[in-house]
């Protein structure tokens, strides 16, 4: 990870000590769609990776007379960048999924208020992933897609932040013990100590099997139609055929609202009395997030005459059973747009989609931008 600068990087950061800002952008582009993808692990949200990234790089524009070529350049945008989300790290709470958050609800009971302060974890759109191959280095544990999985930034967020950041640094990005200490001002020896105890606490909350090893053994053919028959019978209103593509301890979540529900049977009863009691149309386009298969869901607005987005469900896969839904109300990244619909809504606020959300479920729009 140490070394001399390159060439082609030596004129660009000598350009931009002088105060070019075209030759740093150009110095730290190569670098920003992983930064953002680290920002992401570290902090469990979109808007505040960007936030985090932003800070970093003004950082780094303003201290390049400091940086004496002695590590990377990569390692001292890291470096940068940990301190950045380490820093917002302090001044708000953990995100969660709501399986974190509370026990499952009763499906009778309704699904409840809505949580709007900032704590769930945030779905990360794959356009952003912004990596080369290569990016993990070859003794990184996790691979470059599994190390945005759902399942892994929930585990992550549980993590104290310095324990958080050395399991990232260590184990997803591949620097040494020494580098990490060097960047979070420690130790080796707490460095290797705070990274026995994440790796313990991270394998005891993650899945045995990764998605990514999952989507690999059932095969492109065999997922595409696995989501297809989903979102088909939630198309169909057909409650027994989704609950019959489920695994026995399913899961469905709905950030903003703390309430989900478990299982076969509180799966089945809230289905039936809200989401496909066929009272709504759904559509759905199929996308990924988190590299995981996603699709957008759109219902009909009989007012508008349009379908209307919903929200962005995130699903997790056991075998060819569906582990897992996220559906996301999604104010961090846009939904894909959809051809075929004959109208389609025009870009809405955050708050405008929000507040539809609520009166789809009878509850208060009370929700502004």
């Amino acid at each position: 990870m140490t070394g001399v600068i390159p060439v082609s990087e030596q004129g660009l950061l000598e350009a931009a000590r002088q105060g070019d800002e075209d030759a740093f952008a150009q110095l730290v582009e190569p670098h920003r769609g992983a930064l953002n993808a680290h920002c992401y692990r570290m902090l469990g949200s979109v808007a505040d990776a960007e936030d985090a990234l932003q800070e970093a790089l003004l950082r780094a524009w303003r201290g390049l007379d400091k940086f004496e070529g002695r590590s990377s350049l990569r390692s001292w945008l890291y470096t940068i960048a940990t301190n950045s989300s380490l820093k917002a790290i302090e001044k708000r709470p953990k995100r969660v999924i709501p399986i974190d958050y509370g026990p499952p609800g009763d499906p009778h009971d309704g699904i409840g208020e809505p949580l709007v302060e900032s704590v769930w974890v945030e779905p990360y759109p794959d356009e952003r992933f912004g990596l080369e191959d290569g990016f993990a280095a070859p003794d990184a544990r996790y691979e470059q897609r599994e190390s945005v999985e759902l399942a892994f930034i929930a585990a992550l967020q549980n993590l104290p932040a310095t324990q958080r950041a050395v399991l990232i640094l260590r184990e997803v990005l591949g620097f040494s013990a020494a580098e990490v200490s060097e960047s979070l001002e420690t130790t080796v020896a707490s460095v290797n100590s705070a990274l026995q105890r994440a790796r313990k606490a991270v394998e005891e909350r993650r899945p045995e099997q990764s998605q990514q090893e999952t989507l690999r053994a059932l095969g492109d053919e065999k997922l595409r139609d696995l989501v297809a028959k989903y979102v088909d019978a939630w198309e169909r209103n057909d409650v027994d055929a989704v609950v019959a593509m489920l695994a026995e301890d399913a899961a469905i979540t709905m950030p903003p609202l703390s309430s989900w529900y478990s299982g076969h049977d509180g799966i089945r009863t809230w289905l039936t009395l809200s989401p496909l009691n066929g009272t709504f149309k759904w559509k759905h386009v199929l996308t990924h997030a988190n590299g995981q298969p996603a699709f957008a869901a759109y219902h009909w607005d009989e007012a508008q005459q349009v379908y209307t987005p919903f929200s962005l469900g995130v699903m997790s896969l056991r075998g060819d059973q569906v582990l897992e839904v996220d559906y996301f109300i999604v104010r961090t990244m846009d939904l894909p747009d959809e051809k075929d619909f004959e109208r389609w809504p025009d870009q809405e606020t955050d708050g405008g989609r929000l507040a539809r959300f609520f009166q789809a479920f009878g509850m208060p729009a009370t929700i502004t931008d």
